[in-house]
């Protein structure tokens, strides 16, 4: 199976590959991220290991790129890096896995072929509500087909509402499932997304799909 390696590490990179190779691999590697995301497109690979921090282009952005071009090939990010930040934002850019250096050669064989069994993911699908479209995979939003800029967490929030469109949520529900329920900050937080929300997906469209249920909630309608 052939394999894809993007790391600006050469010493680490050469040794991920020897290693690959001697347990059978076909290893194609790239040291800077605009040569990793040109590999990535132009060939078939059974997963890609892709290091966060990289000349030319991030990681991040390689693997935000390929999810938008709908390659699923899976990804193991690897990244010196080991706050839960960088973890949520691997994953939120469509990787799969995510590795801290520095690691065990045996641990990193071990995930890449649990990916490779798994396989890459079919698309998730698209949430639509009236003429409302999101998309899980890239995070992008349109209304009426004309995008919508929203940031993470506010693409959380509409995406949360989304799930269930016409079921209320309350601001409790809101924030276990965007936040989490041992939030600790101002609950009222909510009512500042739901508004700015407002403000870009409805509003400059004459929409009202989001609605304040008094005293139960929130929830998203299809209003065209």
């Amino acid at each position: 199976m052939r394999v894809l390696v993007v790391d600006d590490e050469k010493n680490l990179l050469r040794a991920i590959e020897a290693g690959l190779e001697a347990e059978g691999f076909a290893v194609d590697t790239a040291t800077n991220g605009v040569d990793g995301l040109w590999l990535a497109r132009e060939n078939e690979y059974a997963v890609i290991v892709l290091d966060i921090m990289l000349p030319g282009m991030s990681g991040y952005r390689i693997c935000e790129q390929l999810r938008a071009d709908e390659n699923w090939t899976p990804v193991i990010m690897l990244t010196a890096k080991d706050g839960d930040l960088d973890q949520v934002e691997a994953l939120d850019t469509g990787a799969d896995d995510y590795l801290t250096k520095p690691f065990s050669f045996q641990v990193l064989l071990a995930r890449l072929r649990a990916l490779i069994r798994r396989g890459g993911g079919e698309r998730p699908t698209l949430l639509t509500i009236g003429d409302l479209t999101l998309d899980p995979a890239s995070r992008r939003v349109t209304r009426g087909g004309v995008p919508i800029e929203l940031t993470t967490r506010e693409f959380s929030v509409l995406q949360f509402l989304a799930a269930r469109p016409g079921e209320v949520r309350s601001k409790k529900d809101v924030l276990g499932g965007v936040w989490d329920f041992d939030f600790e900050g101002d609950p009222n937080i909510v009512e500042v997304y739901i508004r700015t929300l407002r403000n870009k997906v409805d509003r400059p469209f004459g929409r009202a799909s989001i609605e304040t249920v008094r005293g139960a909630g929130y929830r998203l309608v299809a209003d065209v």
